[in-house]
């Protein structure tokens, strides 16, 4: 069996965000991502999924340097990106892009889409002014747009185009990684199918890895070779689609399971409520992350966090009720 390429490798990835009182004085921290650890490898699509709130966005935004990790290592091709200068994070840029939530938000309202296409190839000196507007223009073609779109602007387009644009922005310096943070949460159901298929037809033309995050657990399923379950900053379960879905082993991963509607109109599947509010990530709770809400929680789990480890051919659990 073909030994797969890791691609990007952090380690104990943090981000904490200062909260300050009176003169500016740092008063404590929210602690949106806390010491996760985890690899992409090259060509697959890697789903991060959790409730909203979980820091599967940060994480996403820190490991292609959009924020700075307050503590950790990532790894880029055997090289550390961890603190760039900013001549150094342009240069990443040409690697690592990101197609965000809101098509609606996240394109300039003032520009031509051809205008906010080719401001990338500008930006990285690809290409003459004719060539830029060619390449923009060819890969427009590519994500199902039409050449006419090139000379007009945001507001003229619809949900699922925009979307479309977005993806364009994000391919047009030919990326190696690509974070897509929710990228169909905002369309119609009707649209979201296209945009899924498009992405997966774009990253077996281009040979992209990415790094899809969602709360939806049918979309995760779709479109993900590996699957990373985030609760409160902390990654707690990691393994390939078929298995996590097949064999979950977190009871935060069986919650989320549980909530996922069967296809079967005569099946009724028993659905597991969570208990008590999410936890602060200001104070998050001591021990397992999870123990507030976990049914199963005992003094081990208030006293000790756990150990991500392996428990199967490419699963790994943090959890103590399944240690041996």
């Amino acid at each position: 069996m073909e030994e797969k390429k890791v691609l990007l490798k952090a380690e104990n990835i943090k981000k904490y965000f200062p909260i300050t009182g009176l003169f500016g004085k740092v008063e404590n921290y929210v602690k949106a991502v806390d010491g996760v650890s985890l690899e992409l490898y090259q060509g697959e699509t890697y789903g991060l999924v959790g409730e909203t709130g979980c820091g599967k966005s940060t994480l996403g935004r820190t490991l292609i340097q959009l924020l700075q990790p307050s503590e950790g290592t990532i790894i880029l091709d055997g090289e550390d990106i961890s603190r760039l200068t900013t001549a150094e994070s342009r240069k990443l840029r040409r690697r690592v892009q990101m197609v965000f939530q809101d098509p609606y938000t996240s394109l300039n309202p003032r520009k031509r889409i051809g205008d906010i296409l080719t401001e990338a190839l500008d930006i990285q000196n690809i290409g003459s002014s004719d060539e830029r507007m060619d390449i923009a223009m060819e890969l427009m073609q590519q994500v199902g747009l039409l050449v006419e779109h090139y000379y007009r602007y945001p507001h003229e387009l619809s949900g699922g185009q925009r979307q479309r644009v977005g993806l364009a922005r994000a391919l047009i310096v030919n990326p190696e990684l690509v974070v897509c943070d929710e990228p169909v949460s905002a369309l119609d159901v009707s649209v979201q199918s296209q945009i899924l298929n498009l992405l997966v037809d774009m990253q077996k033309k281009r040979k992209l890895t990415y790094l899809f995050i969602s709360h939806d657990m049918a979309v995760i399923r779709y479109v993900s070779d590996r699957v990373g379950v985030m609760y409160l900053g902390h990654l707690v379960e990691e393994a390939d689609t078929a298995e996590l879905f097949r064999n979950p082993r977190h009871p935060y991963t069986q919650v989320l399971l549980s909530a996922v509607p069967s296809p079967n109109p005569h099946v009724r599947k028993q659905r597991t409520v969570l208990e008590g509010d999410l936890p602060s990530p200001i104070d998050p709770p001591a021990g397992c992350v999870f123990h507030t809400r976990c049914p199963y929680a005992t003094e081990r789990c208030r006293r000790e966090t756990p150990e991500m480890r392996s428990v199967g051919e490419g699963h790994k659990l943090a959890c103590h009720r399944e240690e041996a």
